[in-house]
């Protein structure tokens, strides 16, 4: 996905990385030897140091403790004023305040909502209600 040849340029993005997670000794061992913790550490070290247009972001904001929450936070806030987000999480509540709009997919076709918290209990009633699913099909 990324190619690069700089020497120094990859060592600084190791140097990041390795910051990033904060794991310690650890960041020298195989990486399947890792705890998931740590996984998701690292892998999200990785994906900050580098500049994206889109991001996926599938829940990382839920892992690890406050004070490596707090730090994806603020790297994502970061990132957040150059490059576009598609978030996954299944606090569908929490996606308001990081989301302009919301997609919802329901049989292999996107619909958008301005509204994120009207997309969301779109979702929901999809989801739980019996028959909804129908109904919101037969409407669009």
């Amino acid at each position: 996905m990324i190619y690069c040849d700089d020497e120094d340029e990859i060592v600084e993005k190791i140097n990041f990385v390795q910051d990033f997670a904060d794991i310690g000794m650890y960041f020298e061992r195989p990486f399947k030897t890792y705890s998931s913790g740590m996984k998701a550490r690292v892998t999200f070290g990785l994906s900050m140091a580098f500049d994206f247009q889109v991001y996926l972001i599938d829940e990382i904001t839920s892992v690890g403790d406050e004070a490596f929450r707090m730090k994806c936070r603020e790297h994502l806030m970061r990132k957040r004023m150059q490059s576009d987000f598609i978030m996954v999480d299944h606090n569908l509540l929490g996606l308001e305040a990081d989301c302009d709009y919301a997609l919802v997919l329901v049989d292999g076709r996107f619909y958008r909502y301005d509204d994120v918290l009207e997309g969301v209990e779109i979702h929901k009633r999809i989801l739980v209600e019996p028959g909804f699913k129908e109904h919101f099909l037969a409407q669009q």
